[in-house]
């Protein structure tokens, strides 16, 4: 429920009251105040969230008609005292145009945005430098990637172009600064080689796509609804969008640095599908929650800039999948460094001379140039009855390995490392 403080001419009150009651408002209060220039009437109105649109839109035919919304959850008890726990649990989502100029109210301030950006660079700089993972989830809380993202998506449900253009320009200012403090960062400390972080952070999935349009999603419903109808707070929400904002946005600064534009690659296709996957889900999910082009208190919103904001977003979305899919295995790295790991387990089974014991496989730091390198090392243990030595054991091995992969289309130079280990020679 929210609370709202009506200022009309005095006399005009009681048509402020009729209209609250219309719409079911409680704890209804008129009080004769005196305002700046003459005579007014105060009216405290409680209504549902539900309503405060249609009533806010009644309220527009009133003379000099002032209003301030309250955006915080309130409880209006009414007796008798007994039905107090019924009237407090009927939680309801935010109305549209709470949504909309809570977006509108965080546009604001350029410097604290910006001063956030640098210091999220910063700190994702220093995670991936010294492999450190928590200082990563430290920049996602930090990184103010979250408020542009989701206002793009406020501006493509309401269609209004001018928030539209301010949320991309606030999007991608603060990814500049962020990739620019990780690329001064790498330059001024003198950073020569990518670090082990870095290159699992930069390996992309082939379910990449389902993260953003999930984050999308969980940060759409956490601004629809009410503060009190959810344990999952605004900050946990914000990091799943930032989730695959931060990392990425540090790799493409320090890669750069280092002349790696293979990772770079992949920190850009990674930043443009996470605002494609984010906008088209929560766009979607704001509509069904009724943002729409026109609203009380709102009349520039136009259905074209909607749908062609929309059209675009599929388009770019699925222009990024293509990219992704018929640039195997670049942009697919850790779902096939999995697959092939599975594929070398099966080749060691065939082979029949050992047991697997261990096998860890993944693409390789080096960028050796024409190949994409896929490093496996195995360790297996001989059966018993082989009574082979450990070099034809591991040459046998490497050489199924290297031809099951290649049989299986990973598009990959695979390098294979057997080791034979032996069981004690005196058991007990």
């Amino acid at each position: 429920m929210r609370q709202l403080i009506i200022q009309v001419p005095q006399g005009h009150g009681k048509a402020v009251l009729d209209i609250a009651n219309s719409h079911n408002g409680a704890n209804l209060a008129q009080l004769a105040a005196k305002g700046s220039d003459e005579a007014i009437d105060v009216v405290i109105v409680h209504v549902s969230n539900r309503e405060v649109e249609g009533f806010l839109e009644q309220l527009q035919d009133l003379p000099k008609v002032h209003i301030t919304l309250i955006p915080t959850g309130v409880m209006a008890l009414q007796p008798p005292a007994s039905e107090a726990p019924q009237q407090v649990v009927n939680v309801e989502e935010r109305s549209p145009i709470e949504i909309f100029l809570s977006g509108l109210q965080s546009v604001g301030s350029w410097r604290g945005f910006l001063a956030y950006a640098a210091v999220a660079g910063f700190v994702v700089w220093i995670g991936l430098y010294t492999n450190t993972a928590y200082l990563l989830v430290a920049a996602m809380l930090i990184a103010p990637f979250a408020g542009p993202a989701m206002n793009t998506a406020i501006a493509t449900a309401r269609g209004d172009r001018q928030l539209l253009g301010r949320s991309l320009l606030r999007y991608f200012t603060a990814l500049a600064v962020t990739i620019a403090t990780a690329w001064l960062l790498s330059l001024i400390l003198r950073q020569e080689i990518p670090t082990s972080l870095m290159l699992e952070s930069s390996q992309v999935s082939t379910v990449a796509v389902l993260l953003p349009l999930a984050a999308g999603a969980a940060g759409a419903l956490n601004l629809v609804q009410s503060e009190r109808s959810s344990l999952v707070s605004g900050a946990a929400t914000g990091m799943l969008v930032a989730a695959s904002l931060a990392p990425p946005a540090g790799i493409v600064g320090m890669a750069s640095a280092l002349g790696r534009w293979d990772m770079v690659i992949s920190g850009l296709f990674l930043l443009l599908l996470q605002l494609c996957g984010i906008n088209f889900s929560a766009s979607l999910l704001f509509r069904l929650y009724g943002l729409s082009t026109q609203g009380t208190r709102y009349q520039r919103g136009k259905k074209s800039v909607f749908r062609s904001a929309l059209v675009m977003t599929v388009i770019a979305l699925a222009g990024l999948l293509t990219w992704q899919f018929s640039n195997s295995p670049n942009l697919e790295r850790s779902s096939r460094a999995q697959r092939a790991n599975a594929e070398v387990q099966k080749a060691v089974k065939q082979v029949g001379f050992a047991q697997l014991v261990e096998s860890n496989v993944r693409f390789t730091r080096a960028n050796i140039e024409g190949q994409n390198t896929l490093l496996s090392v195995v360790y297996v243990q001989r059966l018993p009855e082989v009574t082979e030595s450990s070099e034809e054991i591991r040459d046998r091995l490497t050489q199924a390995i290297q031809t099951h992969l290649l049989k299986q289309g990973f598009n990959v130079t695979p390098l294979v490392d057997v080791n034979v280990l032996e069981t004690p020679a005196n058991k007990p």
